[in-house]
């Protein structure tokens, strides 16, 4: 027992965090491939290596996936101090490589000299399609940054190899990611880029991406609905998100033929991030003026919305508990009052279903088997469940308004 014991501790040495052995690098400088400080890691990495995110057989694993900045021309390398081959004769090391090859397409290089050597293609490389908006974000390092978001369809020369580059990092940063399709013309891609420059020359940084698929809704509209969004992680909280998700709405709203926008099924993080963008598109309309706002949640509200920005009822009902939270003085009770009820009215929503199904439930349980379903919708649980989801939802809105607030 106890040499059984002693040879799990030893084959436990040859176990890695997958997610702390997968360094990824956007390049720009041939100095930046042998920096740590610009390596980043997976927040997941179960898709490829399990629910555990640990590959067998090796120490010191680390799987280097490297990309230039801007086209993404892709440095893969597998290197390990040891494997367990080299100790035990019959324990077999997970194929590491073969499991990273199923994800990353063909054309990537073994070789960092040759990488190195695709820097100096990277002036070639330009941003796909059209240019839809141009801002800045100033840096304590690099002063004024000036980023793009454009927009581009399977049309645009070169642009399927990219993005299939570009989907690998949605494996390390989305928990439920998948490829999509992006033959069907039915995809929009929008894309950031960072403009930089090197040696004299003007150069573009890839930053993040948004998918959006159109929908065909009856009879002659559509309803584009974002798929996937990723900024990637060096460029993270520094307001790209909302930035592209802005200039995506924006975009839409131009077209005669869109419905409304939706997402497909949103993160916490996207419903936030869409929060925020919605109420600052939202708060210059005149159905969402502060002195309309103490009326209530109005068809009129509704109808500008969904004409003017393409917002649905759903997403304009937030919208206006956002602004009157901000139109309102919650230090009187009367007001504090008014809101709070005029918030848990929509949230009870879903309580108030169950206690349709109750009613029904009634006509054909039998008493003990009625009995077991009101103890799961017991009025005292919902009452305190319905307060804690005002609270976490009001604690969101004050967040958005202060983001608001300090951009203003």
């Amino acid at each position: 027992m106890a040499a059984v014991n002693t040879m799990e501790k030893k084959l436990a040495e040859y176990k890695c965090d997958t997610n702390e052995a997968i360094c990824l690098k956007l390049v720009r400088f041939p100095e930046d491939v042998d920096d740590d400080g610009t390596t980043f890691h997976p927040e997941y990495s179960h898709q490829i290596f399990g629910d555990d995110e640990v590959a067998f057989g090796y120490k010191g694993l680390q799987i280097q996936l490297f990309y230039t900045a801007g086209n993404l021309s892709t440095l893969f390398k597998v290197k390990y101090s040891s494997r367990v081959t080299d100790t035990f004769d019959c324990v077999e090391p997970d194929e590491v490589e073969g499991k990273i090859r199923e994800i990353v397409p063909a054309g990537f290089t073994c070789n960092t000299d040759d990488f190195i050597s695709l820097l100096e293609k990277e002036a070639n490389f330009k941003p796909f399609g059209t240019l839809l908006h141009t801002y800045t974000v100033h840096s304590e390092d690099a002063g004024e940054l000036t980023y793009q978001i454009h927009k581009a369809d399977i049309t645009c020369p070169g642009f399927q190899e990219y993005h299939e580059r570009l989907q690998t990092f949605l494996m390390w940063f989305i928990e439920t990611a998948s490829y999509i399709d992006a033959d069907d013309d039915r995809w929009d891609f929008f894309f950031v880029f960072e403009k930089y420059n090197k040696d004299g020359e003007t150069l573009y940084a890839t930053v993040g991406y948004m998918t959006v698929y159109n929908y065909y809704v009856y009879p002659d509209k559509t309803r584009p609905r974002v798929s996937q969004m990723l900024i990637l992680p060096p460029f993270q909280g520094e307001g790209h998100g909302a930035q592209l998700l802005e200039a995506v709405h924006r975009f839409y709203c131009n077209l005669p033929k869109v419905q409304d926008i939706t997402a497909e099924d949103p993160s916490e993080n996207y419903v936030k991030l869409r929060d925020y963008v919605l109420v600052k598109l939202c708060q210059g309309l005149p159905s969402f003026a502060a002195d309309k706002l103490h009326l209530g949640f109005s068809a009129v509200m509704i109808k500008e919305a969904q004409d003017k920005l393409k917002i649905n009822k759903k997403h304009a009902r937030r919208v206006y508990e956002i602004l009157r939270l901000r139109a309102t003085d919650m230090s009187d009770e009367e007001k504090a009052r008014e809101y709070r009820l005029e918030v848990k009215k929509r949230l009870f929503g879903p309580y108030r279903k169950n206690q349709r199904e109750l009613t029904k439930m009634r006509k054909c349980l039998r008493p003990e088997e009625l009995v077991s379903h009101m103890g799961q919708m017991d009025t005292q649980t919902q009452h305190e469940e319905l307060e804690k989801s005002y609270q976490v939802v009001v604690e969101d809105y004050r967040r958005i308004i202060e983001r608001i607030a300090t951009q203003a």
